[in-house]
């Protein structure tokens, strides 16, 4: 990854070290310089004059993974919440954070909310290092497994709920992997279908009977009872690509 900064002062030596001092550079390191503006005096003192600008590029080596462990503790460490600390696994094309202590509560948020928004932010800042796919996850304890087990019998109970009353639900809005989870859940059902109305965060999903079903139950003299029908494909609102889609 290549970095770029831009130093000034009143000579072009001045500038060059100011630039070296953002990079927190020492003596010994290699990079790259190009003089953008030399110095130029005031005349007589008083009139016009410029200061001096100094580019420098340097090739930094850094690892998505640790940039995005020491981004998720300083975030963190701003919340000033006490007794928790950070557990990583790290492989060549992801890294999957735990938060663990007293105050973990606050991590997680109402629904899940904080700890979506702490995954989100971190990695949109692990997938800018080199600007290629870097999955980050952020759990805490099993929480994402749990929550994902409580959409999957949610969607199932409000398709049987549908195909039985002939009514539909609206759920609360949801980012795209749970919506994903809940019309993966009801289109088990058969005589049941999901869909997602709204905008942007209140995006939401529906659940209701099915109109390709209806009449084949009308006109059917033993009219089955609602069955999981594992055959059907679910929607795909998250492109495959987990929570939050894909971080470009």
């Amino acid at each position: 990854m290549i970095k770029e900064v831009i130093g000034i002062g009143e000579t072009e030596q001045e500038a060059l070290e100011n630039a070296k001092a953002q990079l927190n550079l020492d003596e010994n390191a290699e990079f790259d310089f190009e003089v953008i503006q030399r110095a130029e005096k005031k005349v007589l003192g008083l009139f016009g004059g410029k200061q001096a600008q100094v580019k420098i590029s340097v090739n930094v080596n850094e690892n998505p993974a640790d940039v995005a462990e020491e981004f998720l503790k300083n975030v963190i460490n701003a919340m000033k919440l006490e007794g928790i600390s950070v557990e990583s696994e790290k492989t060549e094309t992801g890294a999957t954070f735990n938060i663990e202590g007293d105050d973990v509560g606050y991590v997680i948020g109402r629904r899940g909310e904080t700890l979506d928004a702490l995954q989100y932010l971190t990695s949109l800042v692990a997938n800018h290092v080199d600007n290629s796919y870097f999955k980050i996850t952020v759990n805490t304890g099993n929480y994402r497994e749990k929550r994902e087990k409580t959409l999957e019998i949610l969607g199932r109970k409000l398709a049987f709920k549908a195909v039985k009353t002939g009514k539909k639900t609206s759920l609360e809005p949801m980012n795209p992997y749970e919506r994903r989870i809940i019309h993966t859940s009801v289109q088990k059902v058969r005589g049941a279908t999901s869909w997602s109305e709204g905008e942007n965060a209140g995006r939401h999903v529906v659940i209701g009977p099915d109109p390709k079903e209806r009449n084949y139950r009308r006109n059917s003299r033993n009219k089955p009872r609602p069955s999981a029908d594992p055959e059907r494909k679910p929607l795909d609102e998250s492109n495959g690509a987990g929570l939050y889609g894909r971080i470009d």
